[in-house]
């Protein structure tokens, strides 16, 4: 049997939108279990001396990301645009994701953000963009969203993005199978094939 594949994802971070993408749609595999990791990549930049993105820090890998995006997300058929603000606050929407990270709903919810970000350029810091996500998805937003701002929910995902950092993690996405981690959206076959291995 396979192993699961951990799925360590920021909804900030741009590659996460190419891995997002194919492990939600119909191409998805379903012969791997795929586990829901989301977590917070500020803290752990914070931690390294950073107070926003790499590719907001170093002018030229900035430059050279957007263009790669644009690049992988043709090559790949994925829609992308550059969103205005970037990195985006993606607290609220990593609250509804773990809340939901068990659930079979979150695929549809992780796709829906993604696309809402770097397809339709939406913020998706604003509660009524989640609401519309879950909404499409014929969810009670309102009921989701309240729960996700509950105060047993939050300490969950502090408490992931803590085994995040545990675990050695310093970027997303990163695939974890097992004790291996694989870094970035251009691991992700790489990764499947050692799950299956």
């Amino acid at each position: 049997m396979p192993k699961p594949v951990e799925v360590w994802f920021e909804f900030a971070s741009t590659y996460t939108h190419i891995v997002l993408w194919h492990l939600t749609g119909p191409d998805a595999p379903t012969d791997v279990e795929i586990r829901w990791r989301p977590f917070l990549l500020g803290p752990i930049f914070q931690a390294q001396g950073w107070n926003t993105s790499p590719f907001n820090i170093y002018e030229s890998k900035g430059r050279y990301m957007w263009r790669d995006m644009e690049r992988l997300c043709a090559d790949q058929g994925i829609p992308f645009r550059r969103p205005t603000i970037f990195p985006a606050h993606s607290l609220k929407a990593a609250r509804v994701a773990i809340l939901g990270q068990d659930e079979a709903w979150l695929p549809g919810f992780l796709r829906g953000v993604t696309l809402a970000q770097f397809r339709d350029d939406r913020d998706i810091s604003d509660p009524a963009v989640l609401a519309a996500v879950l909404t499409d998805q014929g969810l009670d937003a309102e009921a989701i969203l309240a729960a996700a701002e509950a105060p047993e929910n939050k300490p969950r995902l502090r408490a992931q993005t803590e085994e995040a950092q545990r675990l050695g993690i310093f970027g997303a996405p990163t695939l974890k199978v097992g004790d291996e981690l694989f870094w970035g959206a251009d691991r992700l076959e790489q990764a499947l094939r050692w799950a299956r291995r």
